[in-house]
């Protein structure tokens, strides 16, 4: 989808907090998952809808580079090491940058891009013979409520606007069943020994602080479409910030598989 269309747009400040707050829940987790493929010095990768820093630099690290980082909006990836290429590119429309690629990774982009089908053959034409796609995307279907444990009005209350974030999310054609798909689209792809997991995280300062990011984010857009009110707003946000909630946010599902040699 367009800039237009995303709701939780890179421009404004709550962008960083929660591109900080998901490198702390996820990166562990992708960065296994890269180890386990067998990313070492010497492997180019590209980097999908990189969003922020963390991920590019952790590959670069590990790789020598060169590591291609790219976004439709590149505002939070300036300031990289050499050996990172940042370049605005929008892979559900734009031909694939010049590869080939030994990994291409994707977090949390696909669910967000109009033409996903188009933007997986990108990815998949951009690997070498052997070279490995890792995609990961949230499935909110999986798990819907913010806090699992519903048991007071405060909790009630985060589970509305969690709905509420939910319905706003799907009018903007964000498929909330999307993630439990992955392993069949890398096989309908052509991609062999494909593999998949899925992380629940569940409780910690990282699920306040992305849900406090969230919820500021898009306040404006709960109000405007009558799903909260100002007050119901500032109430979640003060019991977030006060502990008095114990958060969860959707599971993340990673699906991996590498083109025929």
């Amino acid at each position: 989808m367009t800039g237009d269309d995303y709701l939780l747009d890179n421009q404004q400040s709550e962008a960083g907090e929660r591109f900080d707050a998901l490198a702390a829940l996820f990166n562990p987790t992708t960065f296994r998952h890269m180890e386990a493929i067998g990313l070492t010095a010497g492997w180019r990768a590209w980097e999908v809808g990189a969003g922020g820093p963390s991920v590019p630099a952790w590959i670069a690290a590990r790789t020598g580079g060169p590591v291609l980082a790219t976004d439709i909006d590149t505002v939070w990836l300036s300031d990289m090491a050499e050996s990172i290429d940042v370049v605005r590119h929008d892979v559900g429309v734009d031909p694939a940058p010049d590869g080939p690629f030994d990994l291409v990774h994707a977090r949390l982009v696909l669910v967000h891009v109009a033409n996903r089908e188009r933007a997986l053959a990108t990815m998949v034409e951009s690997l070498r013979p052997g070279g490995w796609l890792l995609l990961e995307e949230a499935d909110p279907g999986l798990q819907p409520l913010v806090c699992p444990d519903e048991s007071s009005d405060a909790e009630r209350l985060a589970n509305r606007l969690k709905r509420g974030f939910r319905a706003l999310m799907a009018e903007r054609g964000v498929d909330l069943a999307f993630g439990r798909t992955l392993p069949r689209l890398l096989r309908r792809a052509g991609l062999v020994e494909v593999q998949s997991d899925a992380y629940f995280p569940m409780g910690g300062p990282a699920c306040d602080e992305l849900e406090r990011a969230t919820i500021e984010q898009i306040s404006d857009e709960l109000v405007e479409h009558g799903l909260a009110t100002p007050e119901e707003i500032e109430r979640h946000l003060r019991a977030v910030v006060t502990g008095q909630l114990d958060l969860a946010t959707s599971p993340l599902v990673s699906a991996w598989g590498h083109k025929p040699a």
